[in-house]
């Protein structure tokens, strides 16, 4: 086991660096082979009007004018030991990890991505919890009777969920919890404030996602759990006298659960690295309402800064994953 987990820790570790490389050249190397010049480059990261004193800064700082190893080289030396930019008359330090520097604000980006980071964790937490008890749930109940009317009706509420967008079903929970029957608060309270106000607040963002994801989760269970509940060690549960709720819990929907773990992890990992459009209707200031607010602003340091870290959730969800398969199936283990 101890040797599993030190394979993929480090298959983990090599998968964030090839990360790491592909968004690099996405962003330094791939506008250069479409035609862009170093000096157009460098006016990206500046904004509006730039003096040809703030272009030549920009290169100077990023190493635009060199060959794009070296570039590379000063990118992940950033992000390890931090980086000082020459800004004229004064100098700005970058501490580690250094997710990039925006030349428009003048502000680090790995502090703006720490201090939202606790919002879009408590949104994805608290959505996530919702999803998978009531999607699993529902799939559960939906597979024991099938054809049934609570089938139906549970297969019929998951086909709407996942036939909503988000922008429909967030601004409806607006429309009536908010605004219309003032239930819910509007302003973002810190757990640590205020537990109550945090929960209270958050629960329309969380019932809007769960509404999207449980639907997914819903219709995974319930032909996962179809097709285990007519296997044979099935059969010879039930044979062998154990009561029915042990039989579907312990052994049906364990086996169901493989792709049920595979999707949750993907799902988190990306909410962790921002709910984009959530965050933008509920006027959350997590990393997702940070990155679109950086998308108009046209800042490049900040998209790239966030692009990286949703990768590495993404990266350490996937690790999460793989670890949950070892413990739940030994033959994981084995290959």
């Amino acid at each position: 086991m101890i040797s599993y987990i030190l394979r993929r820790t480090i298959a983990a570790v090599i998968l964030l660096l090839v990360v790491t490389a592909v968004t690099f050249g996405i962003f330094f190397l791939l506008p250069r082979m479409a035609g862009q010049t170093v000096d157009q480059l460098a006016q990206q990261y500046i904004g509006k009007n730039p003096t040809p004193e703030d272009i030549a800064a920009v290169k100077r700082n990023l190493g635009l004018d060199q060959p794009v190893y070296v570039q590379f080289w000063h990118f992940i030396k950033g992000i390890v030991v931090g980086a000082t930019y020459d800004l004229g008359p004064t100098t700005a330090r970058c501490e580690a990890p250094c997710f990039g520097y925006s030349f428009k604000t003048h502000v680090e980006v790995w502090p703006q991505l720490t201090s939202r980071l606790p919002v879009t964790i408590s949104l994805a937490v608290g959505a996530a919890v919702l999803w998978l008890l009531s999607g699993v749930t529902a799939g559960v109940v939906s597979a024991l009777k099938p054809g049934s009317f609570l089938d139906r009706t549970f297969m019929g509420i998951a086909l709407a969920g996942v036939s909503l967008p988000m922008f429909f079903t967030g601004n409806l929970a607006l429309l009536l919890f908010t605004f219309e029957f003032p239930i819910f608060g509007r302003t973002y309270v810190p757990f640590t404030e205020n537990p109550s106000q945090w929960a209270n607040t958050l629960f329309p963002a969380w019932c809007s996602l769960a509404l999207l994801y449980s639907a997914i989760y819903a219709r995974l269970t319930r032909s996962g759990m179809l097709e285990t509940m007519n296997e044979d060690f099935i059969r010879t549960a039930r044979a062998k006298g154990l009561r029915e709720r042990k039989v579907v819990l312990r052994h049906g929907l364990r086996a169901a659960l493989t792709p049920i773990i595979t999707v949750f992890g993907m799902d988190v990992g990306l909410l962790l690295g921002g709910a984009l459009i959530t965050e933008t209707v509920f006027s959350l200031h997590g990393i997702g309402e940070y990155a679109v607010q950086s998308i108009q602003d046209n800042d490049l340091p900040p998209i790239l800064g966030v692009t990286l870290f949703a990768a590495f959730f993404v990266v350490i969800a996937n690790l999460l994953v793989d670890l949950l398969y070892a413990a739940a199936d030994p033959r994981v283990r084995l290959s």
